[in-house]
């Protein structure tokens, strides 16, 4: 059984940093991609960032704009992502939620089709005050 643990989150003044990190583990091979989605109130949920770890490769929201970084770690079986988030700004408040997929999960379709993402964490609150 896949499972996502998230940590990090909090309230920061804009312009300022704060870390996500999300853990997975139970998948039963190591390529997958992992990322972050975002909800704010009265809003539908929107890709943040996304990692697949097969290639490294990497893909951002177009509202980042060289803001965040995803970056990945991989120990034995289990893979954490991380979000570092700079440059913070009152519109990044929202609820952010890690997010799985399998390696064959998002073929044919973009990297932030949220449908395709079977295992989510429990989300973590992000407000950026002004």
């Amino acid at each position: 059984q896949v499972q996502l643990v998230e940590s990090g989150g909090g309230s920061v003044q804009a312009g300022g940093s704060l870390r996500l990190s999300c853990t997975t583990s139970g998948y039963s091979y190591s390529s997958k991609y992992m990322g972050w989605f975002r909800q704010a109130p009265g809003k539908e949920r929107e890709g943040v960032a996304l990692i697949y770890t097969g290639a490294n490769s990497a893909y951002y929201g177009d509202f980042v704009k060289g803001r965040f970084t995803i970056s990945y770690a991989e120990e034995g079986a289990r893979t954490t992502v991380y979000l570092q988030m700079d440059g913070l700004e009152p519109e990044d408040t929202a609820v952010y939620y890690c997010a799985a997929a399998g390696r064959d999960d998002l073929r044919g379709t973009t990297w932030n089709n949220l449908r395709r993402f079977k295992n989510w964490g429990q989300g973590t609150q992000v407000t950026v005050s002004s």
